[in-house]
Formats: structure tokens, sequence, C-alpha cells
């Protein structure tokens, strides 16, 4: 695709996310190139980095098109993306041209906002914090309770390219092995330094086509993310529950760590997420796993309160974690979210901890940066129930620099992970 291909693509593209506000971007942008499968592999990953790139930057360029006199259509986003990452005007007016796959000439409207920018004019001192910083004029107050002085850097962060993550499944092979098998296929992996796991590539890579991941050595999977797991500390034997487990990527890592001895139960009350687990776990040759749907009215909890070794919660959230790899979370993210979630976080400790039996631990972990559902739940938890406790995780498999509290707080300007959080509760005996 030339160049102008590619700016008209990413236009339709925004478009179709903005008749769908409530639907995931990931999700839009998969059925758009599902739909076009002429657009090849290296031209998709051109276009869906321009999109996320204006997704990164939505309301500061908002901002700046609305106070150069205009409306923030998704051609002027994609037009500013250009100017603001210096390209200059003559460029972007050469790629604004007429034609079948092209995103068609500039208007006179268009070329005078696009001209302000250029110039500097409207440069942005006078520009409200949240809108700076990319997030709700809501949200900030609960950022600034949890980062204070460093909310500025962490959000820089956030505004980043995602990492590509992925643990070894050491039932397969070594680290050094699944390392030196994604070589093979031109893929050159790192170590990463927190996870004994993890494998880091730079950038988008085509992973899921290589054979080290056909073959069940590796699973793509922030570090963050298996750190949470780790903080579980299963052993082989044991009985875990995996309570929210979706398509499994957690259960996965837990039934390594278990050495494909014990029982596993993945839980979650979506029947297609479910679903999704069967592949994954064959494919990584995990068979001490079973699936088990919630549903309303299921006996299934009352018989088998107080069984498990390790109860896994991880509680459906804000998502604010994972702002690299869902930009537009930042803008979509409603108050009545945070306060619907919070109550579902809640309720769903209460059914989990009936699970746990004396002397288990429960591990509550969600994927967001924010007090609301992260440590106050725990204190909150901690208030209703005095036959829990915090306890330091038992498991060498989390690092030395992170071992010395019961809640585990990662974010990708201090830790290089997505946002992630984790409290280790133990049910007292007795």
């Amino acid at each position: 695709m030339t160049p102008s291909a590619r700016l008209a693509a990413a236009i339709d593209l925004l478009a179709e996310m903005d008749a769908a506000p409530r639907r995931p971007a990931d999700a839009t942008a998969n059925s758009f190139f599902r739909d076009r499968r002429f657009i090849g592999g290296g031209d998709r990953r051109a276009i869906s980095a321009i999109v996320w790139d204006v997704m990164r930057h939505w309301r500061r360029s908002g901002w700046l098109i609305e106070r150069a006199g205009g409306t923030a259509t998704p051609r002027l986003r994609v037009a500013a993306r250009e100017i603001l990452s210096g390209v200059s005007f003559g460029d972007v007016s050469q790629a604004f041209v007429e034609g079948k796959f092209a995103p068609g000439a500039l208007t006179r409207d268009e070329r005078h906002v696009l001209e302000s920018l250029t110039s500097g004019k409207h440069d942005g001192t006078d520009m409200p914090r949240a809108v700076r910083l990319e997030v709700p004029d809501w949200l900030l107050p609960h950022l600034e309770a949890t980062f204070g002085d460093t909310l500025d850097n962490e959000l820089a962060a956030m505004s980043g390219e995602a990492t590509l993550d992925l643990r070894v499944n050491t039932l397969r092979c070594t680290r050094e092995e699944a390392r030196d098998a994604l070589a093979r296929d031109g893929l050159r992996a790192e170590f990463t330094t927190l996870s004994p796991w993890g494998l880091r590539l730079p950038g988008r890579q085509p992973v899921t086509a290589c054979g080290a991941f056909k073959d069940g050595l590796v699973e793509i999977q922030d570090e963050g993310s298996q750190l949470v797991v780790a903080m579980l500390g299963a052993r082989p034997e044991m009985r875990i529950l995996d309570y929210c487990a979706g398509a499994g990527g957690k259960t996965l890592a837990i039934a390594m760590m278990m050495q494909n001895r014990g029982h596993i139960v993945a839980c979650d009350v979506s029947v297609p997420r479910l679903e999704g687990a069967v592949k994954r776990l064959r494919r990584a040759g995990i068979h001490n796993a079973e699936r088990h749907l919630l549903v309303p009215g299921d006996k299934w909890a009352k018989r088998r309160a107080a069984s498990f070794d390790r109860v896994l919660v991880d509680a459906p959230c804000t998502g604010t974690g994972t702002w690299r790899r869902n930009p537009d979370a930042r803008v979509r993210l409603e108050e009545t979210d945070l306060q619907e979630l919070t109550v579902k976080q809640a309720e769903i400790l209460e059914r989990a901890a009936a699970l746990v039996r004396p002397g288990g631990r429960l591990v509550y972990a969600t994927c967001s940066i924010l007090d609301a559902e992260n440590r106050d739940q725990i204190t909150a938890f901690l208030d209703r129930h005095p036959d829990f406790a915090s306890v330091l995780p038992d498991a060498p498999e989390v690092p030395e620099t992170l071992a010395g509290s019961p809640m585990l707080s990662l974010t990708p300007g201090r830790n290089g992970t997505d946002g992630f959080f984790a409290a280790v509760l133990e049910r007292k005996e007795g």
C-alpha cells in the first residue's frame, strides 16, 4: 500500500471505532482487517500503528484541533498526528490526495487548522492537566492520590508502546531453549528482569505464526501478569482454583508451576472465554486442569466450600494498567464503570474467600493502578474478615526486590511491565 492508502485506511478504521464507542478498539480493528483480507501483514501493522498513536494522543490532539477552530474528525486527527510528529505541512498535503485508495484532498478548513498547528501558535501551555495527561477529568484526582509527584512520569510511560512479553512453558523447555527456538524464526528475544519465565521482544512481532508458539513452548503474557501467578505459590499436588480464568492465560502458568500435578479448576461466567482455553491447554500439554462455568444458582461452589489450597481472583477491573495496549480505554472509561466494578470486585472476593481452606491462600489481583480497586478493596475485605490475614508471598519465583511485601504493585514507569496489583491473603486455621 502507498503511504496515502495507509492513511486512508487508518481514517476508515478510526471512523468505525467512533461508530462503536463502547466496543474495545482492538475488537473493531480485528473485524476491520478480517473484512479486508487483501491488506497484508506489514500494512496492517503500519495502519494499526497510526491508529494507536492517534488514540494515545486523543485528548491533546482534540484540544489543539479545537483551539485552532476545527472539529476533531478522524481525518483531522490523522493529519494532525502527522504534523505533531514533525511531518511538514507540504508533505501532509501531498499525502492527502484524491484517488480510489487515498484519503481525498484537504479542505480549506482542514488546511487552516493544520497550518495553525504547524505555526505553533497553539503550543498547549494553557492545556488542562487532565488533557495533557490523556485521562478523563473525573479520574485525575484518583490518579493523583495513588501516584502523587510521580504521576506525570507514570502516565508518560503509559503513553508509550507496550512491550511484547512471552512466558516460557517450562513443561516443554527451558527459557534458553525457547529463546533459541524463537531465534530460528528470526525473533530475537531477551530475558525479562523480573519474571523467571519471561522473554521480551521489541515491538510488534508475528509470534503466533512461529514454531515456538505453535509447539506450545511460549505463550503471550505480560511480565507483570506472570508475577501475579508467581505470588500464588502454586506447587505440585495442590488443589487450585482460578476463579476468573477467562481464556486460561494464568491457568496455563499455574499448571506449569504445579508441574502438571495436582488439580486446577478454571472458572468463568463466559462460555466463549472458557472454550477459548481448550486449544491453549492442549497446545501447552496441560492435563491437570478442568473448566467450570459459573451460573446463577449453581451449587458447585457450596459443595466445594473451604476445599482449595489456593484461590486466584483475577478480578474484572477498569484495566487502567493496560493503557499502553488499550489506549482507547483512557478516554472511554466512565466514572460509573469504576463504581460498578468496585461493587462487583467485593462480591467476587466474598464468594471466592469461601472456597479457601483453613491455612490456604487467596490471591486477589487486578490489572488496575487505582487504589479503589486494589488496596482499598483489600483493606475493606480484611475489616469484614478477621479470619483472613495479609501475608508475604511464599514463592521463590517472586524476585527478592518484590517479595518483601504482601502486596505487589507494578507499573510501566517503575517496573517496565503493565500495571498490576496482587495481594496475598491467608485463611487462619482453627
